[in-house]
């Protein structure tokens, strides 16, 4: 028999205190300022207020926006990376900054858990001004501290102003990394709300609603089967599914945020076969279930957690995460038939297929070579389903790395018009 890979050894440990990015694209916000986010430039405000040598921000600024800064690593506290400057090999970077105190979580926490918006904002990636005004997260000038392995002692030189640009960049992808440079990590702060809310929450409800005297159900079963009553009728469905229970962190149990979308979904799953009798889920192979969660969860494999679910459910099917993220591009592009055009090549009948590259050309798209159901150039790909629809690919050229794209069509050039966003 063969072990699943995750059943063969446990899964490495998601280290949640440090995290690491890849090179972070360059772009520019639309009224011309370096970040997107109000946090973001406040970020910047505190490093260029702090500088020294305008002269050698703007080189940083440029080594930034031309690529320089290699991977980053995030942990509390600091911010490090490899800057390449005028020399072959590159220059270690890193910025330093103090860590939030017990007594700033406490504050953090405190307000965040007091108004439900300021939680809903925290996971929509949005940081509500007054969590900063209570807390103070955001370095003022001073506080960051420049630290890099060239000869140049500005402060900063401009390989530390790029990697502080850079890390502007990346506030504005997920203000979550902000809390780790403060000393807290998401799934820990995620965990903790959660956790005061559900309590703020049981809070008010009892506060709300004193308990009602109960009487057990085999009493009145019993005492309506003796009187010769008909049972009353069922109680109508809720409208919606209800919340899951708050799975308190523990490093020896699950992960809380696992076991809370695994709750999330059974209780979805439940209330779709309690009000239509139907089951959508139970058709489903393991391997498609695991595309299913991941491709439900929000974000797309970038923060932690997404992270850390996608390296999960792949060891555990003998999978790559590499695997389940090409999958859930599949199934977020067409459901389980766009997961079976990923994995499952077949011969269509003649017809639309035969006719898909004469309307192709006909539309000047270049010539496409058939194999089974997929059309290929160097870098396009259209695959036929068997529901009749186009789902378009994308690879780089002169590599079989094939990844869904854009939107499903009846009609080839409709598709392809839709992945190059024509």
């Amino acid at each position: 028999m063969t072990i699943p890979r995750g059943a063969r050894g446990a899964a490495p440990r998601h280290d949640d205190r440090r995290r690491s990015f890849p090179q972070v694209a360059s772009r520019e916000a639309p009224d011309g300022r370096f970040a997107a986010t109000w946090w973001g430039n406040a970020w910047v405000e505190a490093l260029e207020d702090t500088a020294l040598d305008p002269a050698r921000l703007a080189r940083g600024r440029a080594y930034a926006g031309r690529g320089h800064v290699d991977a980053i690593t995030v942990t509390p506290g600091r911010v490090v990376a490899y800057v390449h400057g005028s020399r072959p090999r590159p220059y270690r970077t890193e910025i330093r900054m103090r860590t939030l105190g017990d007594d700033g979580w406490e504050r953090f926490l405190d307000e965040a858990t007091a108004r439900p918006d300021h939680i809903a904002a925290l996971l929509d990636k949005d940081v509500p001004h007054a969590l900063e005004a209570v807390t103070g997260l955001l370095p003022a000038p001073g506080d960051l501290v420049p630290d890099c392995s060239c000869p140049d002692d500005g402060y900063p030189c401009k390989h530390a102003a790029a990697l502080c640009y850079q890390a502007a960049r990346l506030l504005d992808e997920d203000p979550f990394v902000l809390f780790l440079m403060r000393g807290r990590g998401e799934q820990e702060l995620l965990a903790e709300l959660t956790r005061r809310n559900a309590a703020l929450s049981a809070a008010e409800t009892t506060a709300a609603a004193p308990p009602m005297p109960t009487v057990p159900a085999r009493a009145v079963f019993d005492a309506a089967e003796r009187a010769g009553l008909p049972l009353p009728p069922p109680l109508p469905p809720p409208d919606r599914p209800g919340r899951p229970a708050v799975f308190p962190p523990d490093p020896d149990a699950p992960d809380p945020l696992a076991l809370d979308l695994l709750a999330s979904e059974a209780a979805a799953r439940a209330h779709v076969f309690l009000t239509t009798g139907h089951d959508p889920v139970a058709a489903l192979t393991p391997w498609q279930d695991a595309v299913r969660l991941a491709a439900a969860h929000p974000g797309s494999g970038l923060t932690a957690s997404t992270r850390a679910l996608y390296r999960d459910l792949a060891y555990a099917l003998d999978r790559t995460p590499t695997d389940l993220a090409r999958a859930v591009a599949a199934w977020r592009q067409g459901g389980a038939a766009g997961l079976a055009v990923l994995e499952e090549p077949w011969d269509p009948p003649a017809g639309p297929f035969d006719r898909a590259r004469p309307a192709l050309l006909a539309a000047d798209f270049p010539a496409f070579r058939p194999w089974r159901n997929r059309l290929s150039t160097e870098s396009l790909q259209l695959r036929l389903g068997r529901d009749g629809l186009w789902y378009g690919y994308e690879s780089d050229a002169g590599r079989e790395d094939w990844w869904p794209r854009g939107a499903p069509d009846h009609d080839p050039v409709g598709a392809l018009t839709d992945l190059l966003g024509r």
